[in-house]
């Protein structure tokens, strides 16, 4: 499992990044498959953002912001990590 330092302004910059590495990571052309997010909340705060590349033939491929650590983590098809991302500083949730 590799590890980066990567610099994302905000919410936006974070999604298309998640998006595109994603993609990169299995092939796949960015913006041909539905891209899904939803926020991770733990005791009714948010926590982290999964994120979801729906791919062919029903292929899910995930990676998953967390807030408390500012990192994001890549899963393959099969549920293995792949990458881990630390964030240099957190986007801004606007």
């Amino acid at each position: 499992m590799q590890a980066h330092l990567v610099q994302i302004r905000n919410l936006t910059d974070l999604r298309n990044y998640v998006q595109h590495e994603l993609c990169q990571q299995n092939e796949l052309e960015v913006g041909a498959f539905h891209f899904t997010e939803r926020v991770l909340e733990k005791s009714g705060a948010p926590c982290g953002i999964f994120f979801c590349l729906h791919g062919p033939r029903s292929v899910k491929l995930v990676a998953i912001w967390e807030t408390s650590r500012n990192t994001i983590l890549f899963y393959g098809s099969s549920g293995e990590r792949v990458l881990r991302i630390q964030l240099a500083q957190p986007p801004g949730l606007n």
